[in-house]
Formats: C-alpha cells, structure tokens, sequence
C-alpha cells in the first residue's frame, strides 16, 4: 500500500519537502560481537554524526510527525531528519540516549521484543541487549518507540499465522510495557514484500520503515520508508553528504529485478530449512 493511498488533497502540508535522511543505526559500542560488527559505530563515531546532523541545520523529528505529513495531515520543518535505531542494544538507554539528549536531538527505537525479554526468543545472535522494561526509559530521553518484531525473522518469507503473530505479539509487549498504543513497525532487515505491508496495515501499524539506503521524500509510502543504513565505514563525509541530499538515490522507486528474484531464492530456502534470521 503506497503513501498515496492514504492522503487526501493536503497540498500545502507536503509542499517543498524531498530528500528526507532517515539514518538506520544499531549498535553503538567499542567491540561488538562480529555478527553486529559492520552496522555498529564507535561512541566517538556516532558523537561526530550527530554534530554533522547538528551542523547541518536540520531539523530531527520522530516517525509520528513523518507520518503526518506523509498523510497530508501535518507540514514538515523545511529540512527534517531522522534518526532510528533497530532492535534495542545495551547502549541505546544509556549512552546512546544521552548522546541524543545533550544535543537535544529526537530518535525512533525499533524494538525487537523478543530479543529483550528474558527468557524470550528471538532469531538474533548473542550480544549486550536493552530490556523491555527499559523502554519506557527511552521514551523519558524523548525517543519514540515502536515495533521490530519479536524474533527478528524475514518476514516475506514467513506463513500468514507466524507473520501475524511477529507483528501483533511484538506491538502488544511493547504496548503492556508503555502503556500506550505503538503505532510504528520496523521490518527487519528491511524485508517485506506487497504482502507483509498489507498485513502491517491489518495489524495495526500507521507507518513502518524498510532499508532501501536511499533518502526519503514527501512521495514516500507510508509503510515502505526508505533509510539510510549506517555501516562502520561510513565516514563523517558521508553523513554530511546525505544530509546535504547527496550520495543516494530518493524514494519511492520499484524494486530492482535482483531484489525481487533475491526474495524468492529466499523464501525458497525458507521452505525447505524454516524461518531464519533477517540480517
């Protein structure tokens, strides 16, 4: 389902916005685990990110005020940003929060329920996780939180009951722990297909976020947000360059055929050995 299909006229709302950087960070730390390793930047790292972002003059804002003005209900700050954080590590409500806080930057977290419950399951591999009850921790530092699942599977792979129960299960945990609706959804590794966005709308959920590594725009859909994934070698520069609105193509675009046949090989594989994990 694309953004167009949710907005009425709101001309003037969405007018002059294109070119939105949606950063994709995970783990913030000195020595990951190496499965976490390439998507994980150092605290001076991500320190220097930030005061990019702060020096670029953008403004932050959380998935909900995307997701206004992607419905035609809200304008956008001439020059948005935002940044997003998927599963919920150790550091996120901690340093990573404080980092945000000092520099009065806003944040999404994408949580994966099962990964930070204890004793829960989860498709993630061993390594220094938040818990849920931190949650409503983030929210405290100014963070909006929303939905990453509950076991980080490839969810465009998964059966209609497995893929329902990842995506009601997770917003339910994170609803009893906040205390609140959560209306935002992350898919995991940005897998999703026209299948799994139609079952996110079903379940729920107003916006959710895909990878892409492209910028967003004021054409965007509303449950296929294209973000920016931030690797460990990504520089300073690079980060400067999509804030500036360069280094990355703009969505929304068709997916490529090399995606559209990767999904299959996968959910092939799937069948044969069952869900795996998205990453």
């Amino acid at each position: 389902m694309t953004a167009g299909a949710h907005r009425g006229d709101g001309g003037s709302a969405r007018a002059g916005v294109a070119g939105i950087p949606v950063f994709l960070y995970h783990a913030v730390m000195e020595d990951p685990p190496d499965w976490i390793a390439e998507f994980t930047v150092s605290p001076k790292q991500f320190g220097e990110h930030l005061d990019a972002v702060v020096g670029s003059g953008r403004t932050p804002i959380t998935i909900s005020a995307l997701a206004e003005h992607l419905a035609g209900r809200a304008p956008l700050p001439p020059r948005p940003v935002l940044l997003t954080f998927d599963d919920g590590f150790a550091d996120l409500p901690g340093p990573t929060a404080e980092a945000l806080a000092v520099r009065g930057l806003s944040a999404t977290a994408y949580l994966t329920t099962g990964a930070i419950t204890p004793g829960g399951r989860s498709l993630l591999p061993p390594a220094p996780m938040m818990t849920l009850t931190q949650a409503a921790r983030l929210e405290q530092y100014g963070m909006e939180v929303g939905s990453h699942t509950v076991t980080h599977a490839q969810l465009d792979t998964l059966a209609p009951r497995a893929l329902a129960h990842e995506l009601r299960a997770s917003r339910s945990a994170l609803e009893e722990a906040l205390g609140h609706p959560v209306r935002h959804l992350a898919y995991p590794h940005g897998y999703n297909s026209g299948r799994v966005r139609r079952m996110a709308v079903a379940a729920g959920y107003e916006t959710a976020t895909a990878v892409r590594h492209a910028l967003s725009s004021d054409r965007d859909e509303l449950h296929r947000i294209a973000r920016l994934i931030v690797r460990r070698g990504h520089t300073v520069g690079d980060v400067e360059d999509w804030l500036a609105g360069r280094g990355a193509r703009i969505a929304p675009y068709r997916d490529s055929a090399k995606t559209v046949a990767w999904r299959w090989y996968r959910r092939a594989r799937a069948a044969a050995r069952g869900s795996v994990f998205a990453g």
